[in-house]
């Protein structure tokens, strides 16, 4: 099952150079030749899909500029982590239409702040049919990476994940395996259901290096696998049948030592390969700030460090799909 290449694909679009999930961070990834994007899905009070990283909006939005927003800001427990600001669950689609995006990391990433509160949020549908328009224009299929963000959060609020993404992706026209469609979730309910729902497509697991996943915790308790266990070969070979891959944190390949050296790449993604499972991985990014100490160069977390190493180890892991924010570099390397 393990391709000849990795997948490269645009994570939120290309947010190395534009804010993360709008229009122009998409465009600019397919214009630079990714394999797929990666929108992450989060849900309105009225339903509608929208491409958000997190529910909370307030790190990537002027909604805090807006003080007829101003009530909405509260304090919640999502996947039991405590948040303070302003989710997408307590807007319409048509009050989230009024914000503008901001960049997550401006420090990091002044250049792509520059673009800050130029462009409205995206629903998911607007995301299909651009890269549909952009398999069309470019002659080649180009897939969508659809990561379902909280679904049981979102379920305990009355919310058919499964259910609305099912009919979104079929009005669509992406539930049939005409262009490649991987989804993808830290929760393994919601990837069940889909594909008990008929959605034809690739469904992968998403993995943390710790904790434990929050649907098997709701459900189980204390008694509930952690993700470590879970990608052990006990816990592959229990995943044989459920998903059809898998997709890990890097720090999962690279194992880094106790100052930071690679002692990689670990056995994760053969073991995955020996079961039959893809195995991806995430995310690649060129900055001091997300790369091993082993790797980075000069005092500045911005500043491009080794990143090629890094990135190295990874390809020679024989990974199935990388997650890149800069889809130009992502290419150029991993092809």
């Amino acid at each position: 099952m393990a391709f000849a290449r990795p997948l490269v694909i645009g994570h939120r679009g290309a947010p190395g150079y534009r804010p993360e999930h709008t229009r122009s961070s998409y465009a600019l990834a397919l214009e630079q030749g990714v394999d797929a994007v990666e929108p992450d899905v989060v849900f309105t009070s009225d339903g509608v899909a929208v491409v958000r990283h997190e529910n909370e909006i307030g790190g990537t939005t002027d909604v805090a500029d807006h003080p007829e927003f101003a009530s909405r800001r509260r304090r919640k427990t999502v996947d039991g982590a405590p948040h303070t600001g302003w989710f997408a669950e307590d807007f319409t689609w048509d009050e989230l239409a009024t914000l503008r995006c901001r960049e997550r990391v401006p420090l990091l990433r002044p250049a792509s702040a520059a673009f800050d509160d130029t462009e409205p949020p995206l629903r998911l549908r607007d995301l299909l049919d651009l890269v549909r328009s952009a398999s069309r224009d470019q002659g080649r299929r180009i897939g969508v990476v659809l990561e379902v963000k909280h679904a049981t959060f979102f379920t305990g609020l009355g919310i058919d994940v499964a259910g609305l993404l099912a009919a979104e992706l079929r009005a669509a026209g992406w539930a049939d395996g005409i262009l490649p469609l991987y989804v993808e979730s830290f929760e393994q309910t919601v990837l069940t259901d889909l594909r008990g729902r008929g959605i034809r497509g690739t469904f992968i697991y998403l993995l943390e290096s710790d904790g434990t996943a929050v649907d098997l915790r709701t459900a189980q308790g204390e008694a509930a696998p952690t993700y470590r266990e879970q990608v052990s070969p006990t816990g592959l070979d229990r995943l044989v049948g459920e998903v059809d891959g898998i997709s890990v944190d890097k720090k999962m390949i690279l194992a880094p030592d106790e100052r930071g050296r690679p002692t990689g790449p670990s056995r994760v993604v053969a073991d995955a390969h020996d079961r039959g499972l893809l195995a991806f991985t995430w995310t690649c990014r060129p900055e001091n700030a997300f790369l091993l100490p082993a790797f980075q160069r000069g005092d500045a977390p911005a500043q491009f460090g080794d990143y090629a190493s890094e990135w190295r180890i990874i390809a020679d892991a024989a990974v199935d799909g990388v997650f890149v924010d800069h889809a130009d570099l992502g290419v150029a390397f991993f092809r």
